[in-house]
C-alpha cells in the first residue's frame, strides 16, 4: 500500500536540501574571487548572485528546521534525485549570464554536464570564455565528482547519512562510519590534487612555455575535469589544444586516479597486491586492454595514421578517456566519426563499460561486469558439471565475499537498464535523422557520463534531443534508484493512499 507523503516528510527534504545548497553557495566564492582579480564586474556580479540566491534560499528552509532530522531511505534517495536537479539550476545562472549559451536551457545542459562529470557541452565561443566562468565549469565537476551531498555531509552531519551517502551512487564505506569514509575520500582528493597541478604547472611552464599564470589557469581547470573525470577543458579543442605528449601523460595519471573507487586508493596505499585480488580490478583491466586491442585494430583497418606512434598515441588516449568516463579528446568530433567500424564499436564499448564504483567515472561500472561474467559462468558449470556439484560462489572485494542470487540479479537489473538507457537515446536520435553509429555513440556518452562527442551535441540541437540527453546524464550518474524513489514520492503525493 502506497502512503502518501505528510508534511513532515517533505520538511525534511528541504532542510537536507537546503544544506547542500549552502555547500554551493561557498563553492561560488572560488570563480568570484577569481572574477574580482581579473576585474571582470561582468561575472563578479553573477556569481554574488548566484551566492546570494543560493545562501537566501538554504537559510529559508532552515527556519523549517524539523523535529526529528533522522532522514530514512527514501527521504535520502528523493534529497539527493531533487539535489542534482536543484544544483544545476543554481550553477546554470553564472553560465547563461555569461552570453556564450543561445538559450538558458543549453546553459542548464551545461551546468547538467559539469555537475554529473560528463562533458558534453553546447557553450559558443568557448576560446573567448571568461577565466572565472571556465574556473566555475571544472569546479562544477570537481564538486559532482566528489559527491555534492558528500560535501554536505562532511560539514554538517546528521541523521540518516548513510540513506544520503548511498543516494549518490556510493555503496562503499571504507571506514565504519560515513562521516569518517567522506573525510578520506576528501583527504585523497586533496592528495591528488597537489599533485596534479603542480605537475600540470610544471609541464606547462616549461615544456609548453605559458607565464606561470596561464600555466596555473590551466593546471587547475584541467585538474578538476581529469580528476573527477569531467572532461570540460578551457579550450574548444580539447586536450588537442597542448599538442605535448607529457601534458597527456599527466592527464592520464589523473583520468586513470579518478576512475578508480576510492577503496581502490586505500588498497593501493596498502600495497598493490591488495587491489589486484579483487575482481572489480581484474575486470577493469581485462575489459580496457579488450576494448583498446578492437580500437588498434580498428585504427589500423582505416589508414587513418600512417605511423604506429600516432596510431598507438591517439588510439590509447581516447580510449583511456571512454573508458575512465572523462571525455577528453586530442582528436576532434569530425575526426572522430571517422574512426567507424571496429575502432568506434571499441571506443563506444570503453564508454558503455565505465570505471569502478564509488568512483567519479559513470558507466556500467566494472564491478557490476565483473559479476555479472562470474554469475553467467555459475550457471554455464551448473550444466556442464555433475548434479549436486557445489560451486563456490566467493569472490573477492577487499575480502572475501558471497554472491548471493538477490546481489547476482540486482546487477544484472540495473546492467539492464543502463543498456535500455543508451537504446533510448539512440532511438531519439534516430529519430531526428542521426545515423545509427553516430546516435548509438553519443547517447552511450550521455548516459555513461562520458561527454566524448562526433558533432551530435551542438547548440542547433533539436530541443526534445537535448532533453533527453540532460535526463539520461541526470539518470547515468545516480544509477536508477534515486530516480526511482523522486518518482515513487511524486506519484505517491499526488494518488494518496
Amino acid at each position: 500500500m502506497l502512503i502518501r507523503p505528510q508534511a513532515s516528510d517533505l520538511k525534511l527534504i528541504s532542510f537536507q536540501l537546503g544544506r547542500v545548497l549552502y555547500v554551493v553557495g561557498i563553492a561560488g566564492v572560488i570563480p568570484l574571487i577569481w572574477a574580482l582579480a581579473d576585474r571582470d564586474w561582468h561575472s563578479a556580479s553573477s556569481f554574488i548572485f548566484m551566492i546570494g540566491l543560493a545562501l537566501a534560499i538554504a537559510a529559508s528552509v532552515e527556519r523549517f528546521r524539523p523535529r526529528d532530522e533522522h532522514a530514512g531511505w527514501h527521504h535520502g534517495m528523493v534529497t539527493v534525485a531533487l539535489v542534482w536537479l536543484a544544483v544545476p539550476a543554481l550553477g546554470a545562472i553564472p553560465l547563461a549570464l555569461s552570453r556564450h549559451y543561445g538559450r538558458v536551457l543549453d546553459a542548464y545542459f551545461d551546468a547538467m554536464s559539469g555537475v554529473t562529470t560528463t562533458g558534453l557541452a553546447l557553450i559558443q565561443d568557448l576560446d573567448h570564455l571568461a577565466p572565472s566562468i571556465n574556473v566555475w565549469r571544472s569546479a562544477l565537476q570537481f564538486l559532482g565528482g566528489q559527491g555534492i551531498v558528500l560535501a554536505a555531509l562532511m560539514f554538517f552531519g546528521g541523521g540518516g547519512v548513510l540513506a544520503l551517502y548511498h543516494g549518490e551512487a556510493r555503496d562503499e564505506r571504507i571506514f565504519p562510519s560515513v562521516g569518517s569514509t567522506a573525510r578520506f575520500i576528501w583527504s585523497v582528493s586533496l592528495f591528488h590534487a597537489a599533485f596534479g597541478i603542480t605537475a600540470l604547472w610544471v609541464v606547462g611552464s616549461f615544456v609548453l612555455g605559458f607565464d606561470p599564470f596561464r600555466s596555473l589557469f590551466h593546471a587547475i581547470t584541467i585538474f578538476m575535469s581529469a580528476f573527477d573525470t569531467g572532461g570540460f577543458a578551457p579550450m574548444s579543442t580539447s586536450i588537442g589544444y597542448y599538442h605535448s605528449i607529457t601534458y597527456e601523460a599527466v592527464i592520464g595519471v589523473l583520468m586513470v586516479a579518478g576512475a578508480l573507487s576510492f577503496g581502490a586508493h586505500y588498497a593501493l596505499w596498502r600495497g598493490p597486491r591488495n587491489l589486484l585480488r579483487n575482481l572489480e580490478a581484474r575486470a577493469i583491466l581485462i575489459t580496457f586492454a579488450g576494448t583498446l586491442l578492437i580500437a588498434f585494430v580498428g585504427l589500423a583497418a582505416t589508414g587513418l595514421y600512417t605511423d604506429s606512434f600516432s596510431l598507438a598515441r591517439q588510439g590509447l588516449f581516447q580510449i583511456l578517456s571512454a573508458h575512465t568516463g572523462t571525455g577528453f579528446a586530442t582528436v576532434q568530433p569530425t575526426d572522430l566519426v571517422l574512426w567507424s567500424g571496429l575502432a568506434f564499436g571499441g571506443i563506444t564499448l570503453a564508454m558503455s563499460f565505465g570505471g569502478m564504483g564509488s568512483s567519479t567515472a559513470g558507466g556500467v561500472k566494472a564491478l557490476r561486469i565483473g559479476l555479472t561474467v562470474r554469475s553467467l559462468w555459475n550457471l554455464i558449470k551448473e550444466a556442464l558439471l555433475p548434479e549436486g556439484t557445489v560451486i563456490s560462489e566467493r569472490y573477492w572485494q577487499s575480502t572475501a565475499k558471497v554472491m548471493r542470487p538477490e546481489l547476482a540479479q540486482s546487477v544484472m537489473t540495473i546492467s539492464l537498464l543502463y543498456v535500455g538507457l543508451y537504446m533510448l537515446g539512440a532511438a531519439v536520435g534516430i529519430a531526428y535523422g542521426v545515423p545509427l553509429q553516430q546516435a548509438m555513440f553519443e547517447s552511450v556518452s550521455a548516459a555513461a557520463n562520458v561527454g566524448l562527442s562526433v558533432g551530435v551535441v551542438d547548440p542547433g540541437m533539436p530541443v526534445l534531443l537535448e532533453v533527453v540527453y540532460l535526463l539520461q546524464m541526470w539518470i547515468g550518474r545516480l544509477e536508477f534508484v534515486a530516480v526511482f524513489a523522486l518518482i515513487g514520492f511524486a506519484v505517491t503525493w499526488v494518488i494518496g493512499e
